[in-house]
C-alpha cells in the first residue's frame, strides 16, 4: 500500500512539474482581428485635444497590456496585437509586422507588438503574483530593415565597414505587488560587439528569453535602448514583436506543495 501510494505521488509530482514548465501559453490567438493583413493599435480618440489620447489595454488569456493611443495625433505606445506577415517593407508604415513572417507557432497568426514610445512604455499585467517561465521574442520587420540597411533616421547597424560595435538591447524588467523591481532580463535584439564580423546578426526569429530570474512578478515593465543614439534619445526604431508568455497555472503550484506536504509527512 505504501509503495503504491508512493509510486501514486511521484506520478502526481510529474505532472505537476511537467504542467508547471508548461504552464498557461499567452498565444494571443483568442483575440480578434477583422481579417487578412490586420493589426490593432489603439481605439485612437479623436477629441480635438491632440496628445491628450486614452490609456486602455486588452486582454489575452487574463494578462492585461497597456496601451495609450491618438486619433488626433494618428498615434500610439505600449502594446497592440497583429497577425501581419509582412517581412520586405521598410519604414514605419509596416511598424505592425514580425520580421519572422508569422507568429511564433505554425498556426499561430496573432502575436503582440510592443513600442517603447514617449510616455507609454510596453507593460503587462497579470491576474496575480506569480514566477513566469519564459516568453518568445523577436524584431518587428521595421525595426529590422532600419538596422540593417539604416534609413532617415537612423544608422546601419555596423557601419559601412561592418567594424561599428552597435547594438539593440530589450531589457525586461519585474514588478512586485508593491510596484518594486524584482530583477531585470537583458535580451539583445541585435548585437555587432562581435570581433568576428560574421557573428553579428540581427533577430530574424523567434527566440525564448529566460523570465524565470524575475521571482514571483505581477507586472513587467519593457525598455529599448541601443547604440544609436541621439539629441532626442534612442534614433533605432523602438519596437520588438512578442509571443507565446508561458505562465505556470495556480493548480500546478498548488499540486506541487500539496506533494512536499505528503511527502514530509510520509518521512515522519
Amino acid at each position: 500500500m505504501f509503495l503504491k501510494s508512493v509510486i501514486g505521488l511521484i506520478f502526481l509530482l510529474s505532472v505537476a512539474t511537467f504542467s508547471a514548465r508548461a504552464g498557461l501559453n499567452v498565444d494571443f490567438e483568442d483575440l480578434s482581428l477583422p481579417g487578412g493583413e490586420s493589426s490593432w493599435s489603439g481605439n485612437y480618440p479623436i477629441d480635438g485635444a491632440g496628445g491628450s489620447g486614452e490609456l486602455t489595454h486588452f486582454t489575452s488569456r487574463g494578462v492585461s497590456f497597456v496601451n495609450f493611443s491618438d486619433g488626433d495625433w494618428g498615434f500610439w505606445e505600449g502594446f497592440g496585437y497583429s497577425n501581419m506577415s509582412d517581412a520586405t517593407t521598410p519604414g514605419s508604415g509596416n511598424q505592425m509586422s514580425a520580421y519572422a513572417g508569422t507568429g511564433h507557432n505554425a498556426g499561430d497568426d496573432i502575436y503582440a507588438v510592443g513600442f517603447a514610445g514617449y510616455s507609454t512604455i510596453p507593460v503587462l499585467i497579470l491576474p496575480t503574483t506569480t514566477e513566469l517561465v519564459g516568453g518568445y521574442f523577436t524584431n518587428t520587420t521595421y525595426t529590422a530593415l532600419s538596422m540593417l540597411n539604416g534609413d532617415a533616421f537612423s544608422k546601419k547597424f555596423g557601419g559601412d565597414t561592418g567594424d561599428e560595435p552597435d547594438w539593440l538591447l530589450l531589457t525586461i524588467t519585474g514588478k512586485n505587488q508593491a510596484d518594486a523591481a524584482t530583477g531585470t532580463v537583458d535580451f539583445y535584439l541585435a548585437d555587432y560587439r562581435f570581433s568576428d564580423n560574421s557573428l553579428d546578426y540581427v533577430l530574424d526569429e523567434w527566440a525564448i528569453v529566460d523570465l524565470a530570474p524575475l521571482g514571483a512578478v505581477k507586472s513587467l515593465e519593457f525598455t529599448l535602448s541601443s547604440s544609436d543614439t541621439g539629441p532626442f534619445g534612442m534614433n533605432t526604431p523602438a519596437y520588438f514583436a512578442m509571443d507565446n508568455l508561458i505562465v505556470p497555472e495556480p493548480v500546478t503550484a498548488m499540486l506541487l506543495g500539496l506533494g512536499t506536504v505528503l511527502l514530509r509527512r510520509r518521512r515522519a
